[in-house]
């Protein structure tokens, strides 16, 4: 029923949103996914076996506003991990920019074969502009869920991205997009407890220098922010 009520409310409009994100993709400016190796080794000051650790998802698993992976969300939670647990983290980083969920799962799964201890997936913001309709939304996180699962992974959802805050949308697609993203997330929420797997709400709190010059993506600080908030949630449950 939400999710009808959202197309109710955003169909009239159309004509006024879709020159509006037209433009918006015209004009909006673009950012390269991080620099440097799609994985490393944090904590290696610490005895004892590594944390296999892999972030799949969109552009902020692919690190866009950040220099490089050591300081895009996937480096700063595993050094936020290895600081708390105090022991190594082996991370890997498999993400694209602009990718959904479903074509996470035809793309970025064969190569992600290798066992890990915990995988976080990095989903949403795609979805939610590419319009997915709520039963690929979820069929498609049930898929990823399921095959980490499949190999003892612990598997963590993070939360969808508030669109509303995204300084480079125009006010009116801010508001459509971000009540679709929350509507995502809540399908989300409900599917991670079904399915055995984790979700963390735990998000940033969007104070303008969390974000990258493109109004779209996390900054440097934001990603630290996210990273280390992530990581106290992993923890702690």
């Amino acid at each position: 029923m939400a999710g009808l009520a959202w197309w109710a409310a955003a169909l009239p409009l159309m004509p006024l949103v879709l020159p509006l994100a037209v433009r918006t993709r015209r004009t909006a400016l673009r950012l390269s996914p991080a620099a440097g190796a799609c994985e490393g080794l944090a904590g290696a000051e610490f005895s004892g076996e590594a944390l296999r650790l892999l972030l799949l998802g969109e552009s902020t698993v692919a690190g866009v506003g950040a220099s490089c992976l050591d300081f895009a969300l996937a480096g700063r939670l595993a050094l936020a991990l290895a600081s708390r647990l105090q022991r190594p983290v082996a991370w890997r980083a498999l993400g694209e920019n602009g990718i959904t969920a479903g074509e996470a799962c035809e793309r970025l799964l064969p190569g992600a074969d290798a066992r890990y201890d915990l995988v976080a997936l990095v989903f949403g913001v795609n979805d939610t502009t590419h319009f997915s309709s709520s039963q690929r939304w979820l069929a498609s996180m049930q898929q990823l869920i399921e095959h980490f699962q499949a190999s003892g992974a612990r598997v963590v959802c993070t939360a969808v991205p508030p669109l509303q805050h995204f300084t480079a949308l125009p006010w009116l697609l801010r508001q459509l997009l971000g009540w679709r993203a929350t509507l995502l997330d809540r399908q989300l929420q409900a599917l991670a407890a079904t399915a055995g797997a984790g979700f963390c709400a735990v998000g940033l709190e969007m104070q303008p220098q969390y974000l990258a010059i493109d109004g779209y993506h996390p900054s440097a600080l934001g990603y630290q922010v996210w990273g280390e908030h992530l990581a106290d949630w992993l923890v702690a449950t």
